[in-house]
C-alpha cells in the first residue's frame, strides 16, 4: 500500500462554481514532494490540510475533518473504463492518489501511518457537488457518483508530518463497527435509514455529522443506533 502521487490545487476562477470570488481549487497536480501535511483547524477559518493546496469554498470544504481527501487508483481506472478517458491523479481534486489501498472500504476512525511521521484517521466520505460536475465535465455527474458510492475518504491529521509520492501506508488500528466510507457515503444520500447506525463510529464522526444523525433521529422518532430498516 502506497502513495501514487500527492496531488496540489491552486485557485482557479472558473464558470461553474458558486464559492465566492468564482475561485476552485479543483484541478490538482501531482507534486514532487515532500509536502507538509498538517491539522488545518475548524471548517471556515481551516482550509486545506496539505501545504501548497488551495481550498475555495470554505462554506463545504477543508478543516480539521477534511484535511486530506484519498482516492484509489483502482477507483480511477474503473471510472477510466466506465468514461471511456483518462483519469490522472488528481482528476477527482485528490490530494493522494493511493494504490493497493482499500478506500471506501475502510473504517471511520481506522488511523493510517503514511511515509515516516505522519498519522492519519478516516472522517467521512467525499459528496459530489456542482464545482466537481463542472470540473469533470461529465453530464449528470452527481447522480451517477453518487449512485456508484465509491467516494474516496476524507482523513484529518492526528499527527503531522511530510509525505512524498512512493510513501508506504500503513494501518496502525481499525476500530470494531460496521460504519466504513461507502456506509457513511450510503447513509448520508441514497440510504438515510441507516444513518442511526452511524453513530456507532463514535467520536471519529465530525460533529457536523453527529449533527445530522441526531437530527434525523429525532425527526424519525428513533432511538440512536437504531436500524429502522430491520438489517
Amino acid at each position: 500500500m502506497h502513495l501514487i502521487s500527492v496531488n496540489l490545487g491552486r485557485a482557479t476562477a472558473v464558470e461553474y462554481t458558486d464559492a465566492e470570488g468564482g475561485l476552485t481549487g479543483h484541478g490538482k497536480l501531482p507534486a514532487p514532494g515532500p509536502v507538509r501535511v498538517f491539522a488545518p483547524g475548524p471548517r471556515g477559518p481551516g482550509a486545506s490540510g496539505v501545504e501548497g493546496d488551495d481550498v475555495c469554498d470554505l462554506r463545504h470544504h477543508g478543516g480539521d475533518h477534511q484535511a486530506v481527501y484519498a482516492y484509489a487508483r483502482e477507483d480511477l481506472d474503473w471510472w477510466g473504463r466506465e468514461l471511456e478517458r483518462e483519469m490522472p491523479g488528481g482528476i477527482f481534486a485528490e490530494n493522494f492518489t493511493t494504490s493497493g489501498v482499500d478506500v471506501n472500504g475502510a473504517l471511520l476512525g481506522e488511523r493510517w501511518r503514511v511515509g515516516p511521521d505522519l498519522v492519519l484517521e478516516v472522517a467521512a466520505a467525499r459528496i459530489p457537488c456542482r464545482t466537481f460536475q463542472g470540473a469533470l465535465g461529465e453530464q449528470s455527474w452527481v447522480k451517477r457518483f453518487t449512485q456508484e458510492a465509491r467516494p474516496g475518504a476524507y482523513l484529518r491529521v492526528i499527527e503531522e508530518g511530510s509525505v512524498s509520492p512512493g510513501d508506504a501506508v500503513e494501518v496502525l488500528h481499525r476500530p470494531d463497527h460496521e460504519v466504513t466510507v461507502a456506509f457513511w457515503f450510503r447513509a448520508f444520500t441514497t440510504e438515510r435509514e441507516l444513518l442511526p447506525r452511524v453513530l456507532a463510529a463514535g467520536d471519529a464522526l465530525a460533529p457536523s455529522s453527529r449533527d445530522k444523525v441526531l437530527e434525523y433521529v429525532r425527526k424519525q422518532g428513533l432511538r440512536a443506533g437504531s436500524d429502522p430498516a430491520g438489517d
